[in-house]
């Protein structure tokens, strides 16, 4: 149960380290290139960015990669759903305070003009978190409606 809630824990906070990742040399080498100037496109960053891919090829990766994804995402709600409801409190919580973390020490780095930009998409989030959680809700509810 609790290698279970470390592996899911580990699973939700990747898209977190994947944008907190630093410019420059990372795990694949550097982020800029000889290609116009030392700048590189969007389409040449990646582990296919070497692989010289048209652009219907490009669409399809992504669409694959969205579906992954997407699958990825079910299966970890899958699994987290057989949690206690403690743990899945606990998890929670503790996701949420991670979450906080990092966007005070993104704020930190921002000018005030940056910052204010900043607290109205935390704040438009915040939002879109409670609908959602509002939504979670009623769904759950519908099925014991229709009995």
């Amino acid at each position: 149960m609790r290698k279970t809630l470390i592996a899911l824990m580990f699973a939700a906070a990747l898209p977190t380290v994947a944008m907190a990742m630093p410019e420059g040399a990372g795990p694949m080498g550097p982020m800029e290139g000889p290609h116009h100037g030392g700048q590189m496109h969007n389409h040449d960053r990646g582990p296919y960015g070497q692989l010289d891919l048209t652009h219907e090829q490009r669409q399809q990766i992504r669409r694959i990669m969205g579906e992954q994804r997407y699958e990825r995402r079910e299966l970890v709600e899958k699994y987290l759903a057989k949690l206690s409801p403690a743990d899945q409190k606990a998890m929670n919580d503790e996701i949420e305070a991670r979450r906080e973390k990092v966007d005070a020490q993104i704020r930190s780095l921002l000018m005030p003009e940056q910052q204010k930009a900043f607290d109205a998409i935390q704040k438009k989030q915040a939002e879109r978190r409670a609908e959602w959680a509002e939504f979670k809700a009623w769904k759950a509810q519908q099925p014991q409606k229709a009995q």
